[in-house]
């Protein structure tokens, strides 16, 4: 009996794809950079499985070059604003996640980059390489303290409680907005609207789903509220921030800083105005990116696939109504 047929999208760990290669017929994307848009059509045509990265567009056009016998669509991420979620669904096609496992190394980088703002480490960096350290100054690189402060986390899921208790370390003080989970009366954390959150922050820290609804949420009208002395912090995805609001918030100093893991687009273009400033940090989208979470994120995913073309339920699916 052959093996069933799957595409995988990028090289993932080898934890994750050796539980793959003896049980299917792998063909994998060899390159180090996504598979482009009309070879991603060939080369699904026929699968069973689909293990994808958040890079790739996942659409009803896709699956219709795949065919239907499409049995499940993996995707090695916590996010799946790349997929059609809806049309998978219409479809009966189960879609994989992989929750959970990266939410500490994510909010141990969310807290590295605000402290690496606030405190202006890569701008310090820069200073020494360019020969411009001198001697010790009472004012060189002034940075602001985190101790005592006021934390604004939006988006209070996983990865945003986990943060708010590194926060607690430095006695910080909670604030976050979220409708979707009622207020924790058991949390030091306190809800509050976004407003509120926006105007009292010394630091913000966005960890919010894309989606309709929070596309561009921090606009020029978000940033016209904050402190001239807020540093905001994205490690979630880019599209929540609207850059050219950030740029104008940065270049003006209506904030004081900035520190993103994620942006919009991905990657950023080295033309980007962005990257002409000194008071913002950018790293290439690698909050999860620690040995222990990569590998147990490719084991998710390839577990997500497994069951899928075996037909068993998907240990994480972010779309349960299929199996209704």
């Amino acid at each position: 009996m052959p093996k069933p047929r799957v595409f995988v999208t990028r090289a993932i760990l080898p934890k994750g794809f050796d539980l793959l290669k003896d049980h299917l017929d792998v063909d994998l994307w060899p390159g180090e950079l996504p598979p482009p848009r009309d070879e991603l059509l060939r080369r699904v045509a026929g699968i069973d499985g689909l293990l994808c990265l958040l890079t790739d567009p996942i659409d009803a056009a896709l699956m219709d070059a795949a065919g239907p016998q499409l049995k499940v669509i993996s995707n090695m991420a916590v996010g799946y604003d790349n997929i059609d979620v809806k049309e998978a669904t219409r479809r009966g096609i189960p879609v994989g996640n992989t929750p959970g496992i990266l939410t500490d190394a994510t909010a141990d980088f969310a807290f590295a980059l605000l402290l690496a703002a606030a405190r202006r480490v890569v701008e310090a960096d820069r200073f020494t390489r360019a020969g411009k350290w001198q001697t010790w100054g009472p004012a060189t690189l002034l940075g602001a303290d985190l101790t005592g402060a006021t934390l604004g986390i939006i988006g209070f899921g996983r990865i945003g409680r986990a943060l708010a208790k590194r926060a607690g370390g430095f006695d910080m003080r909670i604030l976050y907005h979220d409708p979707s989970i009622p207020p924790q009366p058991d949390s030091s954390a306190r809800a509050v609207d976004l407003e509120t959150l926006l105007r009292e922050a010394d630091f913000i820290s966005v960890h919010t789903p894309l989606n309709p609804q929070t596309y561009h949420l921090v606009d020029a009208h978000a940033f016209s509220l904050m402190k001239p002395s807020a540093v905001l912090v994205n490690t979630a995805r880019g599209g929540v921030v609207d850059p050219l609001a950030l740029y104008d918030a940065l270049h003006q100093k209506r904030i004081a800083a900035a520190a993103l893991d994620v942006t919009e687009p991905e990657p950023i273009p080295l033309d980007s105005p962005l990257l002409t400033l000194e008071n913002l940090v950018i790293a290439p989208h690698i909050a999860s990116a620690s040995l222990h979470t990569r590998e147990k994120m490719s084991v998710m995913a390839a577990e997500n696939l497994l069951a899928g073309v075996t037909g068993q339920r998907l240990p994480n699916c972010v779309n349960p109504q299929v199996y209704a």
